[in-house]
């Protein structure tokens, strides 16, 4: 049970980065990305913590 959690959180931390490196390459405009990477890391944020079972 623990193992598979950990593999998850790890997972899906693993996605938070690749998403935000992606993001980071887009060629759009300073402001729009700041805003895309703090959606993307509330987003992971969230699924961490439903991981977690705080949800």
């Amino acid at each position: 049970m623990a193992t598979s959690v950990l593999i998850s959180i790890l997972i899906t931390f693993l996605v938070i980065l690749l998403v935000l490196y992606l993001v980071a390459r887009l060629p759009i405009d300073g402001r729009a990305k700041q805003i895309v990477q703090i959606i993307v890391i509330i987003i992971g944020i969230i699924s961490i913590l439903k991981y977690l079972a705080v949800f």
